[in-house]
This record gives structure tokens, C-alpha cells and sequence, in this order.
């Protein structure tokens, strides 16, 4: 079959981003891949070992290119604007390719997740980071708080979440990068205590 001539690994993975995009990632096996192609699921395993083997390959290559698009983005930025940069990489590529971003957030291995493009994403991550004069494992607690936000805030987004309500999401993305800015330049000290208003301390005995 011609088709099948023309199938290779780099092929079959670019495809079945296009197929996670179109149907959802969960949605991806070899066998919603082989009928796209239309040959047997026999055809892919020349090149692919199972839909396991696909799903981490997608994965890969969606970390790549969001590292891509996000060197990009920050190259020449600091403080506030390479914050925003980085962020509006992440939301605009979820709303571009959702099930590659969707890809992007499985769990790899130990070997194949230190050999991926997740490790450029973690140290451009820290570069941005740095720029806060955050020190360790202070930098680290934000490295968790700014993935746990952006990935949230996107999936929420993206799950209809906010659509029932104003101010636009827009406008909710913004303020949440202006107080991330502002946590980042004033991160507290370990055990520092809440603040308290003033008139409750004064009527303490």
C-alpha cells in the first residue's frame, strides 16, 4: 500500500499530535492512528512499540516545541516581562494544540523525563526566577507555585470554567501574572506569621 511506504517514526508522531489535537489526548491509540493512515495497526509497529510508546513520543515532542516557543519569547527579557512572556507561551499553545499540551503534562520515566526538553523547560523556568533573587529552596517552592498556577488557571480556562462570569479571562490573566510579579519581588521569609489588622492586636490584653 502506498501509504505505508511513505510511514516513519517522525511522521507517525507528528500525526498522532494532530490526532490529539482533533480528539483529545486519551483518546490516542495505535490503532486511531493506523486507521488514519488506513493500514493495519501491524504497519505502525515497525516504528512505534504501542499506543504507550506513541503517547510518550507525543509527549516528548510537545515539550519540545513549547521549550522552543518559550527560549523564544523570553530571549532579551526579565523580571515582569519575561514572567508574562513565559506564561502566555504556555496558555496560548493549551488554546492552539490542546492535546498536545494536554501530552505535555504526562508523567515520563525517570530516564526519558531527564533526557527530555522538560529540563530545558525547568531551567528557563529558574532563569526567570533568578531574575527575583530568589535563593534555594525558596526558588524551587516557586518553581511549583507558578506550574501549579499557569496549569489551572489554563485548564479551567480551558474546561469552560470562567465562561459563565465577568470580568473576561483576559483581564483575570492579567491580574494573576501582576500578583505573581508582586509575590515574586516581596517572597516571604520561612515561618513569617500573617499579618494581622491592627486594631485586632491592639485589643489583645
Amino acid at each position: 500500500m502506498a501509504a505505508r511506504v511513505g510511514l516513519t517514526t517522525e511522521r507517525l508522531v507528528r500525526a498522532g499530535a494532530e490526532l490529539a489535537d482533533d480528539v483529545g489526548f486519551d483518546q490516542v491509540t495505535a490503532s486511531a492512528l493506523a486507521r488514519r493512515f488506513d493500514v493495519k495497526v501491524a504497519s505502525l509497529y515497525s516504528h512505534l512499540k504501542n499506543s504507550q510508546d506513541l503517547k510518550t513520543r507525543i509527549a516528548l515532542l510537545a515539550l519540545e516545541e513549547l521549550a522552543d516557543r518559550v527560549a523564544a519569547a523570553v530571549a532579551g527579557r526579565a523580571g515582569k516581562d519575561a514572567l508574562a512572556a513565559f506564561a502566555d507561551v504556555y496558555r496560548d499553545y493549551a488554546r492552539e494544540h490542546p492535546g498536545r499540551y494536554a501530552a505535555a503534562q504526562l508523567r515520563l520515566d525517570p530516564q526519558t523525563a531527564a533526557a527530555s526538553a522538560g529540563v530545558r523547560h525547568a531551567q528557563m523556568t529558574r532563569a526567570i526566577l533568578r531574575g527575583y533573587d530568589l535563593p534555594e529552596p525558596d526558588q524551587t517552592h516557586a518553581v511549583r507555585l507558578l506550574g501549579s498556577v499557569f496549569h489551572g488557571y489554563i485548564s479551567l480556562e480551558m474546561g469552560g470554567g470562567f465562561s459563565h462570569s465577568a470580568p473576561d479571562t483576559q483581564e483575570t490573566w492579567s491580574r494573576v501574572l501582576d500578583a505573581l510579579d508582586a509575590l515574586l519581588r516581596n517572597w516571604p521569609a520561612p515561618g513569617t506569621p500573617p499579618s494581622r489588622h491592627p486594631q485586632t492586636a491592639d485589643a489583645r490584653p
